[in-house]
């Protein structure tokens, strides 16, 4: 495969020392689509006013059927915390109703209706809404290489989309990932730029449909994103700089479009990221000269939330530099009237052509015609409801199958005999929300409880089912004791759900989030029990010692909901093989912590596993035990606050009646005593607002865990804190860290100064005087006051060296 993607870089790049070519021949062949005379009277007349509210998309939190009418608004989405009515548990009749009220809504010139199109995050199911199906995220999908199956998956992800009302999902992502440490690597197929390009191609296929089927009744408007370099960032900083030459965009980052764009992708999506320093939402040659012109693309371009408002020299309110570049279509969540209006300002001044704006109006309108929606189309009235159909259930149970990779397999334990007394321990093995991973129900997908989940069994309970039915027994402990010796112990385990931006690693090395687990699987396999891990994941990790404690070691990757699919592949079925581990790597896998950077087309490559590796049952191989490395090198950094508690921490508030933990977004202690509500400061959802509602009364705000984190290597740490206090008075207010029973240092913060949002700084000195251990810290942060207080959060972090702000003197 290495020496294939060479040849593809020397042979297939036309002008290898020249002008990078892009040119591409639209193949896409539309039939039944004869409404473009209409669509040019519509341009020529509608108002300026009209037309720019085409390019208008407003979030549903933020936007009423009221204003789409008002305004004549051409799109709203939902997004990942958005749902209507602002309940997240809302039926498929709540869906298709809010559909049907935007639909009568929408606007009407000359006696034609132009419906809203609503677009919706359906990344891996219409995983935004109860009950749907839901299957592996894409690394998952990378590790089948199976494009078949992709395709039905996108067609039954279509009709779950339908069955709501929707026709419009912000899929696939077709990035190519390359350091793992970004946040969203589990939303790319592969670090191999061919294999995403035919998994993504075969996914736009299944949404949109082809030839006499493209965007039928049963099919939805697929988007290819991030348009582009989303994979490569600095570091894998989320929304980072990509830093490569034309040539390797080319054939890297861009190589996967040129399929999608040959499956008809109707609408590509504007990467939040720069390329070499110039951001992809305000970059005009990339998306208008190479996307449009050069390869032809003939949809049109929709922005990322808020993404025009991070080019330089705009705001989420005003940005014609994003529209004269080429987004067609401004996702804009919040700040849609401002924008509205500036826009509207900007083309009657001439800062934005007339021209330019019947170009993006004309390439929306294209679309919606090319869906039906001029023919007699209507969402809403999507007669079936799929979401989680049997035969989609059955279709995720395949893909979870095919996933798997079989990392190891010493003395061939696997398969197990499910007539056994099998033990299992993980706290992810009772855990639905860690098989499932972000974009689930909610952004982050943290917040999910069992409960949230319409039949869907964790896998201890999916194990369990096959074992009791196969004769056998099973037992899950805490603490590694059994009422009976296993004859086997099962371990799963794993990374605490995560989405962009709160994913990003400092390295590749596994941040344990169950304390409790590597000890007992250590034990259990000391006791020489036989022992069997299942990893779940975004993205590979350093999990050495977990792979020594493991007699066998399966990468599940963020599996879904027909977790069965497990039990069908570890366990014998009358005495035979049921079905064999087919998935092969799609990344590599790091050997140490310092891979973060590792694929398969370096020139110095020393992975643990290859890209590609994965056993069968037919394999015969011993994977020897493997040299650990001193993992506890000097930290320079620690998250603990980045709009939510930072993995492993969860946020818990203090009140008279005693804690709580914090399970959601926006919360409301049970006294109601304590209110916290997310907001957008500078990015989506970085921010939350505190209010503590009692006077003379302790209460608490704070992010702990059940791990510590030893500072003992830094050398000046300090807490960087951005904040600000919206109280009117100056109330007192207090920062804590504990480190244990009776252990702790607090200081107090001059909310006087921080009125404004500020960047204060406490040294790690300080809170020692007070007697803080900083060898076990486990309650990072801890904001307390005896007074009404009321006061924004966006980020808490563990710093060493040179100050960053306002000093808070002991």
């Amino acid at each position: 495969m290495k020496n294939l993607f060479l040849i593809i870089l020397l042979f297939h790049v036309p002008n290898i020392f020249g002008q990078v070519d892009w040119t591409r021949t639209n193949s896409c062949e539309y039939k039944n689509f004869n409404n473009s005379d209409l669509i040019e009277q519509l341009i020529v007349g509608m108002t300026v006013e009209e037309k720019v509210g085409q390019v208008i998309q407003g979030d549903l939190d933020f936007i009423s059927p009221e204003d789409v009418k008002k305004f004549k608004i051409g799109s709203v989405l939902n997004g990942g915390n958005t749902a209507p009515n602002g309940d997240k548990y809302s039926s498929v009749n709540d869906w298709k109703k809010l559909s049907k009220e935007f639909y009568d809504a929408s606007p009407t010139y000359k006696g034609i209706k132009v419906p809203v199109l609503w677009g919706t995050d359906a990344v891996h199911g219409h995983n935004n809404v109860i009950g749907a199906t839901l299957f592996p995220h894409n690394i998952g999908l990378g590790a089948t290489g199976n494009e078949d199956l992709i395709r039905s998956i996108g067609e039954v992800i279509a009709l779950e989309v339908l069955s709501t009302g929707v026709a419009w999902t912000f899929a696939p992502t077709i990035a190519v990932p390359q350091d793992d440490r970004w946040g969203r690597t589990y939303e790319g197929f592969s670090e191999d730029p061919i294999l995403v390009s035919k998994l993504g191609k075969a996914f736009v296929l299944g949404l949109q449909g082809e030839g006499e089927t493209l965007l039928d009744n049963n099919h939805v408007i697929a988007t290819a994103k991030h348009f582009m370099g989303d994979g490569g960032t600095f570091e894998g900083i989320d929304q980072g700089n990509t830093r490569i030459s034309e040539i390797g965009l080319r054939e890297l980052h861009g190589y996967p479009y040129f399929d999608a764009l040959d499956a008809c992708a109707q609408t590509v999506m504007a990467s939040f990221n720069s390329w070499n320093g110039q951001k992809l939402h305000g970059y005009e040659r990339l998306l208008t000269d190479i996307l449009k012109k050069d390869m032809q693309f003939d949809g049109f371009v929709v922005g990322d939330w808020n993404g025009h408002g991070q080019v330089e020299g705009c705001s989420n309110a005003k940005c014609a530099q994003s529209f004269n570049a080429g987004v067609d279509m401004f996702m804009v969540p919040e700040n849609w009237k401002d924008l509205l209006r500036n826009t509207i300002r900007q083309v009657k001044s001439g800062e934005i052509s007339e021209a330019r704006l019947n170009d993006a109006v004309r390439n929306i309108l294209t679309v919606k015609s090319r869906l039906g929606l001029f023919n007699g189309r209507v969402p809403h009235e999507f007669k079936e409801n799929y979401l989680g159909h049997p035969k989609h259930i059955a279709l995720a149970r395949q893909a979870v199958r095919e996933s798997l990779v079989l990392l190891k397999n010493n003395n061939r334990l696997l398969p197990l005999n499910p007539k056994q007394h099998i033990g299992i321990i993980g706290d992810a093995a009772k855990k639905i929300s860690s098989q499932t991973g972000g974009w689930t129900i909610t952004w982050q997908g943290r917040e999910n409880l069992n409960s949230d989940f319409v039949n869907v069994n964790s896998i201890y309970e999916a194990l369990e089912k096959t074992i009791l039915s196969s004769g056998g027994t099973v037992e899950f402990s805490n603490n590694g004791k059994f009422t009976k010796d296993p004859d086997v112990v099962i371990g799963v385990f794993g990374e605490e759900p995560y989405a962009e931006m709160l994913g990003d690693l400092k390295d590749v090395s596994f941040a344990a989030t169950d304390p409790k687990f590597l000890p007992l699987l250590e034990a259990m396999n000391a006791q020489s029990i036989p022992t069997v891990s299942i990893f779940l994941s975004g993205r590979p990790l350093v999990v050495n010692r977990q792979l020594n404690a493991s007699d066998a070691f399966i990468a599940a990757w963020l599996p879904g909901s027909a977790v069965e699919g497990i039990a069908d592949v570890i366990f014998t079925k009358d005495d035979e093989i049921h079905h064999d581990f087919t998935g092969k790597l799609s990344y590599s896998w790091p050997k140490t912590k310092d891979q973060s950077v590792l694929n398969f087309t370096d020139s110095i490559y020393d992975p643990l596993f290859p890209y590609g590796y994965g056993l069968s049952y037919s394999s015969n191989i011993e994977t020897p035990r493997i040299q650990i490395t001193n993992n506890d090198s000097k930290l320079d950094l620690v998250n603990v606050f980045l709009g939510t508690a930072s993995i492993p921490g969860k946020e818990f508030i203090v009140t008279k009646d005693g804690p709580e933990f914090v399970l959601q977004d926006d919360f409301v202690s049970n006294n109601d005593k304590i209110k916290i509500t997310r907001f957008d400061y500078q990015r989506q959802d970085d921010a939350k607002n505190v209010v503590f509602k009692e006077d003379q009364s302790l209460q608490a705000f704070g992010i702990s865990a059940e791990s510590h984190v030893n500072l003992s290597t830094m050398k000046s740490p300090f807490y960087e804190i951005i904040m600000r206090v919206n109280s009117l008075s100056s109330p007192s207010l207090y920062f804590s860290v504990g480190c244990g029973n009776n252990c702790r240092g607090s200081i107090e913060l001059p909310t006087k100064l921080m009125t404004d949002w500020s960047t204060i700084n406490i040294p790690l000195s300080c809170l020692e005087k007070d007697g803080l251990d900083k060898t076990k810290i486990q309650v990072r942060g801890l904001f307390l006051s005896e007074e009404e207080i009321n006061f924004d959060l966006n980020s808490i972090v563990i710093k060493d060296g040179k100050l960053t702000g306002k000093e808070v003197s002991c």
